[in-house]
């Protein structure tokens, strides 16, 4: 098992971002996809119409999230930390992805670049312009 680590600013507040991790109608805007999602600590959630499932583990409202995730037929959850703090006039976002099958770890990484926290960040900046 692997870990991804990544790191971005983004041209929005804290809320606007937290807003995009947890608000249902929010993430289908970004990610086209239908979303069960919430800021409730041992709440169940879905993400791309259940391609992605699990758990709200720990929230610290515009602070943290910490989710224990299911993909394709994994035994075990994988554990994916997101950290907000405002940063020059926007959010540092901090992704902590743990536990991730060494055999998927290239399209997850990638996947978080392209299809995900760069969605959410493309979708966000473009409502600032």
């Amino acid at each position: 098992m692997k870990t991804i680590s990544q790191s971005y600013h983004i041209d929005a507040p804290v809320e606007e971002v937290w807003g995009a991790l947890v608000k249902p109608d929010v993430i289908k805007e970004w990610s086209g996809k239908p979303a069960d999602m919430d800021e409730t600590i041992g709440k169940d959630f879905s993400l791309w119409g259940g391609d992605i499932h699990g758990t709200n583990t720990d929230v610290d409202i515009n602070h943290k999230l910490v989710q224990d995730w299911y993909a394709g037929s994994w035994s075990e959850p994988s554990k994916v930390t997101f950290t907000l703090t405002a940063e020059n006039d926007g959010t540092r976002l901090e992704l902590l992805h743990e536990n991730v099958p060494d055999d998927e770890y290239k399209d997850i990484d990638e996947g978080w670049h392209e299809y995900y926290i760069g969605a959410l960040q493309q979708y966000l900046e473009s409502k600032t312009e």
